[in-house]
């Protein structure tokens, strides 16, 4: 449960301290607007403001987004990531679209219960239902599309998920305290780029410091599967499975050396604008509390030296959990450079071709069905494995398997291991990569043994790293 203790709150706006992005929102009742506690206008009173959970729940009650700060462009709360609960799940998949797509009613179904229960428990936390929530972040991915592409008004109303232009006409007046041509008007001179009728939008990913987005392209880069992502260690490419269609994103660091990283779109359809940034951050574990994760790895005498070295360690997502599961069963056992080399094959043989490629960035990654049909000379692995992938993959197809966002954390990881094949490493492979959970530790994995032996320590020194057990674990790999 959030605790959105007012005192606290208070001392932290007024230090402005920019580690409380994205935890709350201050409500200022003589200006009307909400700020994010980090906002560098002057702090105001403490008898006029009000904090919220939520960007949604400040909009429910008057409040218009700050045109200094941008609340709602800041890091999303570290709490989704590490609660597995049923509010945390329900708000993974509205960030990735879920409530526009689908309903509350789909929504709830993907969680288990009824619309009735979900919505009470969304209000009684966050001080706003799911399509209050779902509504604040059609306003944002509004304001991107009007900022930064010649798109018309029509069309960005409609691709940001509203249901008529009167709708989001309302919205955006309503949060930004401006028409929808006067965002447009301000942001001159932001437009996106447009080459050979492709058009991009190039957006900046907030990201709480300290923030180092090198080793996470690192990593990525000694993992690219060829056609599908492509990485020269600055800059990294790869193609998106998105439910409007293929897209692709690239991904470099700011230019100014703020926390955060640059992500440049091309998408079939701009309403996969919001799930597409939402998977990306996963993707780079943007909205990770580093110093809540480095004060309790630095306590440790035999971590803090590796601490010292990178702080502020992110473990890299991914955006797309089927592709990891996919990574995770073709990994058994094999090296890094053998795994990439099988994975470059199946994406060629039956992968999705883009229309337009994108360099090197030819494939999108193949879906379940694609994947459980899989010829046999495609597949170089041991038969059994063979079998585990075309097994997972059609539990997955045939609905039996849900790997998303939204999933329930142990129970994906009970119905991961009844699957011929999968043992505990893949389980928590998926677990730490697809679906973003911290505290997963492999302790059976190479590197990490030699890692902790490096150390002279044993498996059990990692009780004392929860719930960051996943983060000591990127540095157990770093340092062999």
């Amino acid at each position: 449960m959030i605790d959105l203790d007012p005192d606290r709150c208070y001392r932290a706006a007024a230090s402005r301290d920019a580690r409380f992005d994205g935890w709350f929102f201050m409500g200022v009742r003589t200006t009307g607007i909400y700020c994010r506690p980090s906002c560098p206008a002057t702090t105001p009173k403490r008898r006029n403001v009000e904090f919220f959970a939520s960007a949604a729940a400040a909009q429910q009650h008057g409040f218009r987004a700050c045109k200094r700060c941008r609340p709602d462009a800041s890091p999303g709360s570290p709490e989704w990531d590490v609660r597995s609960d049923v509010v945390a799940r329900a708000m993974r998949l509205i960030a990735d679209g879920v409530v526009d797509r689908e309903g509350v009613d789909g929504l709830a179904r993907r969680l288990g219960y009824s619309s009735r229960h979900v919505t009470r428990l969304l209000d009684a936390e966050l001080g706003a239902g799911p399509i209050a929530l779902a509504r604040a972040q059609r306003a944002q991915t509004a304001r991107l599309l009007l900022e930064t592409t010649d798109m018309p008004v029509t069309q960005v109303a409609f691709a940001a998920g509203f249901g008529s232009v009167r709708q989001f006409n309302d919205t955006v007046r309503e949060v930004y305290a401006v028409a929808p041509s006067e965002l447009r008007r301000a942001a001159s001179g932001r437009r996106a780029s447009t080459s050979a009728g492709v058009t991009t939008v190039s957006v900046r990913l907030a990201a709480r410091a300290p923030f180092d987005v090198s080793p996470v392209l690192a990593f990525l880069a000694a993992r690219t599967i060829a056609g599908v992502e492509w990485c020269d260690g600055t800059t990294y490419r790869r193609s998106l499975s998105l439910p409007g269609g293929p897209g692709v994103v690239e991904v470099s660091a700011l230019a100014d050396d703020t926390p955060g990283a640059r992500a440049t779109f091309r998408l079939t359809d701009w309403a996969d604008l919001a799930p597409a940034v939402r998977r990306v951050r996963r993707l780079l574990d943007l909205d990770a509390d580093p110093v809540a994760v480095d004060a309790v790895l630095g306590a440790d005498p035999a971590l803090a030296p590796l601490v010292a070295r990178t702080p502020g360690r992110r473990v890299p997502g991914s955006v797309d959990p089927l592709e990891t599961a996919v990574r995770a069963v073709v990994g058994q056992q094999v090296s890094v450079a053998g795994a990439r080399t099988v994975l470059g094959r199946i994406a060629a043989a039956v992968g999705e071709p883009l229309e337009v490629p994108a360099g090197e960035v030819t494939t999108v990654f193949p879906g379940a069905a694609a994947l459980a049909t899989v010829a046999d000379d495609v597949l170089a692995m041991p038969t059994a494995r063979r079998r585990t992938i075309r097994t997972l993959a059609g539990a997955v197809a045939d609905g039996d398997l849900v790997l998303d966002a939204g999933a329930d954390r142990a129970e994906l990881a009970e119905a991961l291991l009844a699957l011929p094949g999968v043992g505990p490493w893949t389980a928590g492979y998926v677990l730490m990569r697809g679906l973003g959970d911290p505290d997963v530790f492999l302790d059976t994995d190479l590197g990490v043994r030699r890692g902790l032996a490096a150390l002279g320590l044993t498996a059990t020194a990692a009780d004392r790293w929860r719930p960051w057990r996943a983060y000591a674990l990127h540095h157990l790999w770093e340092a062999t």
